[in-house]
């Protein structure tokens, strides 16, 4: 006998939220954490921390209008959860670049980022993006949406495990 499942996206218009359930060790039944409850509590472009493993995490982020020009030391992965996002990226000079190569996780640019342009990658639902090292990267949505990025826990990263995580 077959059975069939239903696939649902969920987009920051219309979720359901995310809860604890029983799981019986199949793949189907491992869900990825809600990252649109989070992000529809957040400040637009708050990094908020849904998974850790040591010194890496996945952030959910609201998407809404213009982010600021953040910059890494190592390279960072974004996935488009929801709306349509542009990536802006400028290679650094010098001048701007993370002067600590251990340095985990995002920082801003001071100022206008300096450097050579880049491009700019227009992800759409489900479109990943690499964020290289050393690379300012804007991101610029014209509606709210949802984006996640692999990185690792930085001074931008903000932890609400209280405000995220089930407690009943």
């Amino acid at each position: 006998m077959s059975v069939t499942y239903n696939t649902r996206f969920g987009s920051l218009k219309g979720y359901e939220k995310g809860r604890v359930e029983p799981i019986s060790d199949d793949v189907k039944h491992y869900a990825f954490s809600n990252c649109y409850e989070i992000a529809s509590h957040s400040q637009p472009w708050e990094k908020v921390v849904f998974g850790k493993n040591q010194i890496y995490v996945l952030e959910a982020l609201r998407a809404e209008g213009t982010s600021p020009w953040f910059t890494c030391a190592h390279d960072e992965f974004v996935l488009n959860m929801d709306t349509d996002v542009e990536v802006h990226l400028i290679k650094l000079d010098a001048s701007q670049t993370v002067q600590d190569p251990e340095k985990n996780g995002a920082v801003l640019v001071q100022g206008e980022p300096k450097g050579q342009k880049m491009g700019w990658m227009k992800l759409k639902r489900g479109h990943q993006g690499m964020l290289p090292k050393q690379t300012a990267y804007q991101f610029r949505s014209t509606e709210p949406g949802v984006v996640v990025l692999q990185t690792c826990l930085g001074d931008l990263s903000v932890e609400k495990w209280a405000q995220i995580c089930q407690s009943a």
